[in-house]
């Protein structure tokens, strides 16, 4: 991102995630390696925002977590930044499709524009992108690639009634 940037890293059960944050506000969580690319590994410069996130995520993994609890900011357009809010009304556990999302928003009309910004969403797994699917009820469109969305959707589904 810039100077005032730290980097971590974090190992997860569907793989190793880049943390990337500020002094007061988290950027991004991105996967380090999918089928389509592999990130550029940073220089390791953690602080407590990073170590925070790294809390909250595994506490996610192992079931201790529905919802995080941390300062987003994630970089991008004023209608991405819409939809990456809109994404986080989204129940644990729960789905939506990418015509009830356009909808939420106000314009179903709009529903490419949503579906492009919730696949450049830089905070996987904090901001639910994984729980958007394909109107006809498939899994579609994850950056991530669409194996870590399954795993996540059956991760949170196996657990809705546990809390």
């Amino acid at each position: 991102m810039d100077e005032n940037s730290h980097y971590d890293y974090f190992i997860s059960p569907i793989g190793e995630l880049e943390i990337c944050a500020g002094e007061k506000d988290l950027f991004s969580v991105l996967f380090s390696k999918t089928k389509d690319h592999e990130l550029k590994r940073q220089h390791i410069s953690t602080n407590s925002l990073i170590e925070k996130t790294k809390t909250q995520l595994d506490q996610y993994f192992k079931n201790e977590l529905k919802a995080f609890d941390l300062p987003l900011h994630p970089k991008g357009t004023d209608f991405q930044n819409r939809v990456w809010k809109e994404l986080c009304n989204i129940p644990f556990g729960k789905t939506i499709n990418y015509l009830t999302l356009a909808k939420n928003l106000g314009d179903p009309k709009c529903i490419r524009a949503a579906a492009s910004a919730n696949g450049k969403n830089p905070l996987a797994i904090i901001i639910p992108c994984h729980r958007v699917i394909g109107t006809s009820g498939k899994l579609v469109g994850y950056a991530g690639d669409l194996w870590r969305k399954q795993w996540m959707l059956e991760h949170e589904s196996s657990q809705v009634n546990l809390f």
